[in-house]
């Protein structure tokens, strides 16, 4: 892959290089990113890193993590290699299809999985093969959440962005395998409706669905002119590093 063009992320403080006519992960991945609450020492397995982006926010807010990403595309693979090694943050990444994990990687389990599967089912595919396998499911649902509770441990933690009105297949293939579901819906601006969630749950518990109130990502009403106009909460997030993993914590 060739045709590239570096994207600064978190203000500028992630370098990170992806194709100028593929698949370009954005403020999506960050939130994933932000949403994971890894702690110093322990260990994430991203299903679907792409170029890394996700991954690499996350070691650069956490020190000291044993990142771990897996990517079925090879030349998004080396991008995320390479993007890992330019920015300094350790990371293992593994060419493969999550369905067909290396005997290794299966041997593996991790104290946090954080995965963005592709949104879209069906229509019509880019034109891009690259931008087509990120953006369209070819893998279901299902089988991204069963692979990454096998990889988990108990009492792990699975944090996923997806869109909204997927929620409820979610929610179903979680159903008694894991627990202490937090759903955080984003919505583009306030009064409208939310257009992703994230959610995270813990293997093997039994605490009830948690539903908080939405994180707003743009400050105005509507859209007024072509500049940007993050929220303040948002801005923190995607320029600062700032995590939202506070926004899951359980007020008494």
């Amino acid at each position: 892959m060739s045709d590239l063009r570096l994207d600064g992320f978190l203000g500028g403080r992630l370098q990170i290089a992806q194709p100028r006519r593929g698949y370009r992960a954005g403020a999506d991945a960050v939130m994933l990113a932000a949403a994971c609450p890894a702690r110093p020492g322990q260990a994430v397995l991203e299903l679907g890193c792409g170029a890394g982006v996700a991954l690499l926010s996350l070691g650069w807010r956490v020190p000291d993590l044993r990142l771990t990403g897996i990517e079925r595309q090879q030349d998004y693979a080396d991008l995320a290699r390479s993007n890992a090694a330019a920015n300094g943050i350790p990371c293992k990444i593994v060419t493969a299809d999550l369905a067909a994990l290396p005997a290794d990687l299966r041997g593996e389990s991790f104290d946090h999985v954080i995965a963005n599967p592709p949104y879209f089912l069906d229509g019509t595919a880019a034109p891009d093969p690259g931008r087509a396998q990120a953006r369209q499911e070819q893998t279901p649902l299902q089988i991204w959440i069963d692979i990454a509770l096998r990889r988990l441990r108990p009492g792990g933690v699975l944090t996923v962005i997806q869109r909204a009105d997927r929620l409820d297949r979610l929610i179903a293939t979680l159903q008694d395998r894991a627990g202490d579901l937090v759903i955080l819906p984003i919505a583009a601006r306030a009064g409208r409706e939310a257009g992703r969630i994230i959610l995270t749950a813990r293997k093997g518990a039994r605490g009830p669905l948690r539903l908080l109130a939405p994180f707003i990502m743009h400050e105005n009403l509507m859209h007024q002119r072509d500049a940007e106009d993050l929220s303040p909460a948002a801005s923190a997030v995607l320029r600062e590093g700032q995590p939202i993993t506070s926004l899951f914590a359980k007020v008494s």
